[in-house]
């Protein structure tokens, strides 16, 4: 009898996202009227600490973006984005000291103040 060796694949790199944050996302787009927009994050050179989250609407995509569904929206990650943000999740928080996405992010050595950078 002959074995056969398996060797698994590493892991793809994920971003995950709240249905808190995917119920505004949703509602966001529904005003924008346009079906063919999807959630763009990524990380761009600036702010106090080197890096800055980004997250747009989009309609073009690269043949090398990530794509993943969370309940009903589509979120797109570019691959050099995707370093910095493998493991992180989006969420979305409305309270007493404000409403807006947070990205917890496991990445991250230091952020600044506002939680808006990052390295």
């Amino acid at each position: 009898m002959q074995s056969i060796s398996i060797t698994p694949r590493a892991a793809e790199p994920q971003v995950s996202m709240t249905s808190a944050a995917a119920t505004k996302v949703t509602q966001l787009l529904e005003s924008e009227g346009d079906q063919a927009l999807f959630l763009r994050m990524g990380v761009k050179p600036g702010g106090c600490s080197g890096f800055s989250y980004e997250m747009f609407f989009d309609s073009e995509r690269k043949d090398t973006d990530i794509s993943r569904e969370f309940f009903g929206v589509e979120l797109v990650v570019d691959p050099e984005s995707m370093g910095m943000l493998n493991g992180a999740e989006i969420d979305y928080r409305d309270g007493l000291q404000g409403a807006g996405f947070a990205i917890n992010n496991p990445n991250i050595s230091r952020s600044c103040g506002c939680g808006d950078s990052f390295s």
